[in-house]
This record gives structure tokens, C-alpha cells and sequence, in this order.
């Protein structure tokens, strides 16, 4: 079990995707905090907008807990698929199968303690602030529709405070902080040495 945790815009997808690339998609379950966010089709289009996504309450944690042990087991999970656009679940999911290793990633997955004790490695992505907001406005613009005065006023009234009081502290959990992400090849390079190792131990053994 491999957390991944960060800010927003930090590179956590891409450290994940490094990992998947060096180590096989093969050996790897990858799931995805986001895709656990609450379902909010029931709210009218304006009171979507006013949920704060950045606190631990918008996610549905205890879905994402009880896939983890399920995979641990050995049984394949159906993850939620997300629309970030409308902030609501689409009616598909997605299969995923048991692996040796279960790679997950998520801005507060080190700030929830029922599935923080489930890592067996927790990593967190230490990138400056000003990188990440600009990571942030371009991705949200490009891929999920937002204007640039939505992204700021985001930005300011609760991605900022809520990484200051939850994403932020949850970094003294960490067991390997890399700054720089993906791009830090060093530490990219121990990481996937390690995963590696677990592998070659538990491919073709699944485990209890």
C-alpha cells in the first residue's frame, strides 16, 4: 500500500504515472481520492459551486477505505467515475483488479486516519506554492471549464486554507518527502527501486 499525498498541482499524478511506467501497469492497482468526491446531483447547480472540495467532509473516505481492503483481499472494486465539470458521479464506473501493489493518490489521503494506517509507504510531494496555484489555473481552465476569477476566488476563499489546515500538517506522516515531484529523478529513482523490490517478492503470491 502506497500513498501519494500533496497540494494541489503538486505532480502527484505524475509521480504515479512515473511509477507505472518504470514499475508496469501490470503490477499496480492505482486509485484515486478524487474520484471519490460526493455525489451532488442532487443539489442545484448554484449550491454545487459553494461546496468547499477541499475539506474532508466533500469525500466519500469510507467508500475509498473499503476498496482498499477489498483489493487487499483480492477482489476487484468498481471506483466511482467523477465529473469534475458538473460535480457529480457518472453512471459508469470503472473495474479495477487486485494487484501486488495498490498506489493511491489525493491531496488529504495522509489527513484521514483510517486510511492513512492502511499505508505501508506514505510519500508526499513538496512542490512551492506559486507553481502549484499555476499548475491548478491551467488545469482547471483547460480540462474542467472554470473562468480565471472562479479558479482565483477558489483558490483564495478555501483551497489556500484548507491546505494550510489540513494538506499541509498531514506532511509530518510522511516517510519520503520529494520536492520537485516526478522531475526529481533521485528520488524517483529510489522510490521505484523499492516498489520494485515489493514486487519481485509478491508477484504470483497473493497476499492475505
Amino acid at each position: 500500500m502506497i500513498g501519494i499525498a500533496g497540494g494541489t498541482g503538486s505532480g502527484k499524478t505524475t509521480v504515479a504515472h512515473v511509477i507505472l511506467g518504470r514499475v508496469g501497469a501490470g503490477h499496480i492497482a492505482l486509485l484515486s481520492h478524487d474520484a471519490y468526491y460526493k455525489d451532488l446531483k442532487d443539489l442545484p447547480p448554484v449550491q454545487r459551486e459553494q461546496i468547499n472540495f477541499d475539506h474532508p467532509e466533500s469525500l466519500q473516505t469510507n467508500l475509498l477505505v473499503e476498496h482498499v481492503k477489498r483489493l487487499r483481499s483480492w477482489e476487484a472494486v468498481n471506483v466511482p467515475v467523477y465529473d469534475f465539470t458538473t460535480h457529480s458521479r457518472k453512471s459508469i464506473s470503472l473495474r479495477v483488479d487486485p494487484q501486488p501493489v495498490i498506489l493511491i493518490d489525493g491531496i488529504l489521503i495522509f489527513a484521514e486516519p483510517a486510511l492513512r494506517e492502511l499505508f505501508d509507504v506514505k510519500i508526499f510531494v513538496d512542490t512551492p506554492p506559486d507553481i502549484r496555484f499555476i499548475r491548478r489555473l491551467e488545469r482547471d481552465i483547460q480540462e474542467r471549464g472554470r473562468s480565471v476569477d472562479s479558479v482565483i476566488h477558489q483558490y483564495q476563499t478555501t483551497v489556500r486554507p484548507m491546505h494550510l489546515e489540513f494538506v499541509e500538517p498531514s506532511k509530518r506522516y510522511a516517510d519520503v518527502i520529494i520536492p520537485e515531484g516526478g522531475l526529481n529523478t533521485v528520488a524517483m529513482d529510489m522510490v521505484v527501486a523499492r516498489i520494485e523490490s515489493l514486487v519481485g517478492d509478491q508477484r504470483g503470491e497473493p497476499q492475505a
